[in-house]
């Protein structure tokens, strides 16, 4: 099957049924499919899905009337040409003749002249569809209204280059295992290999890669010396600050990238515990244990329900990165815009909240939480970290003395694209 087409299946699954994309491009993508093949299908459905808004404005300003709901894949096919012809080095020709040669094979060749003519009128209009969309800041960034609203209440300065920062392509991070590469020893062993790097401003352990590669074309990789991580998530172990014998808790710890970067960070703890609910996490968790040569205790469990898993034996550091609504990351997972909603963050609010409080009694006395959230909404950082202190008068903060990202009243706060991170929460908790 054609790149195109896939694309096309895979987009109709994410958009007509609120699917998660990755997990889609997985189902779709046979394991037999050639590596050229799988490289554009992906192209096209980040790029559809980082662009949505703004391909959906275009589309919807080219047919002469809407599709009915069960000729939704016709309407991801015309997004998909019209990216291509937008965004794309594809020629406008080729863009249209495959967009249009797609109708016989997903059994609607009825819409051949339809797509054929709403991507030749798209050719013909461009110039003058693209100065109404300059008009627009929602469809120019191609942002949902309510997060774009949200942003530039919450962060007046820098919300438009968030959302620009968040339509970027996502650079490649490496966090290196200091016990086996000082960091100039690791930019050595890439530029021999003819890769070019540069060192983290943000996290010590860090390396940015000027192109993304395969992970295993990456030096050290597949040793387990070195991991894929952003520098945001790089600042988690160094903000926990473990002593020799302390016992650490993980909780959501899956794929284990915080994890592995703890046990790599802090060799003398008596224990890291590592918790997820979902079993195709844990086992993400498992290969990246194992890949880095590292132990931990691994339990699949709801975190919140204590009893179901606890020992009775407290923790001396918990770190708590709670299940959020991941705006922070959208460059690296671009469906988020479309698959948010404002009641979910709601929701999420609430779960968090549920885990704060279900692990704060498993903390030792003068024990550290550090919470973290790879969202940029005030109600999951600031606000929450406010209401937790108002309710609990055991609850220090503790102030984050580093200048990275921005200041907040309860952390510190990474903004998308600056120092190349993306964007995370970090508050500091001390059981007093």
């Amino acid at each position: 099957m054609e790149a195109r087409e896939i694309a096309a299946r895979v987009l109709t699954d994410v958009i007509s049924n609120k699917k998660n994309l990755d997990h889609c491009l997985e189902k779709h993508i046979d394991t037999y499919i050639d590596s050229k093949t799988k490289s554009l299908t992906q192209e096209i459905c980040y790029g559809v899905m980082r662009w949505y808004f703004q391909l959906e404005f275009i589309v919807n300003s080219l047919i002469p009337k809407p599709l009915k709901d069960k000729d939704k894949d016709l309407f991801v096919l015309l997004l998909c040409g019209v990216y291509q012809i937008k965004y794309l080095r594809t020629p406008d020709y080729a863009a249209i003749n495959e967009s249009v040669g797609i109708t016989k094979s997903i059994g609607k060749p009825w819409a051949s002249k339809l797509v054929n003519a709403v991507l030749r009128r798209y050719q013909r209009e461009r110039e003058a569809i693209d100065k109404i969309i300059l008009k627009s800041n929602n469809i120019y960034y191609a942002s949902p209204v309510w997060f774009a609203e949200k942003l530039s209440s919450q962060y007046p300065e820098d919300w438009k280059d968030i959302l620009d920062a968040s339509n970027q392509y996502p650079p490649m991070h490496i966090r290196l295992n200091l016990e086996k590469y000082s960091r100039q020893n690791y930019l050595d062993i890439l530029d021999s290999s003819g890769i070019n790097a540069q060192a983290s401003k943000l996290s010590n352990a860090g390396v940015l890669l000027a192109e993304s590669k395969k992970v295993e074309d990456v030096p050290g990789f597949m040793e387990g010396y070195v991991s894929v991580q952003d520098f945001g998530a790089q600042l988690a172990a160094p903000l926990l600050d473990c002593k020799a014998g302390h016992r650490v808790l993980d909780a959501c710890a899956a794929p284990g990238g915080k994890s592995c970067h703890i046990l790599e960070s802090y060799p003398d703890i008596s224990e890291l515990v590592a918790i997820d609910i979902e079993s195709s996490r844990i086992s993400l968790l498992n290969d990246n244990l194992k890949r880095t040569n590292k132990v931990a205790t691994v339990i699949q469990a709801n975190v919140s329900d204590i009893k179901s898993w606890w020992d009775d034996v407290p923790f001396d550091r918990i770190l708590l990165d709670v299940p959020c609504s991941a705006t922070g990351i959208i460059r690296r997972h671009p469906d988020i815009k479309y698959l948010r909603s404002p009641e979910q963050i709601t929701a999420l609010v609430s779960t968090q909240m549920n885990m704060l409080e279900a692990l704060w009694p498993i903390l030792k006395l003068s024990g550290k939480l550090l919470y973290c959230t790879c969202s940029l909404f005030k109600e999951e950082s600031d606000e929450q970290i406010d209401h937790f202190i108002n309710i609990y008068n055991d609850v220090k903060l503790l102030p984050i003395k580093d200048n990275w990202g921005v200041y907040s009243t309860y952390g510190r706060q990474t903004i998308p694209g600056r120092d190349e991170a993306d964007g995370f929460f970090y508050s500091i908790l001390e059981k007093t």
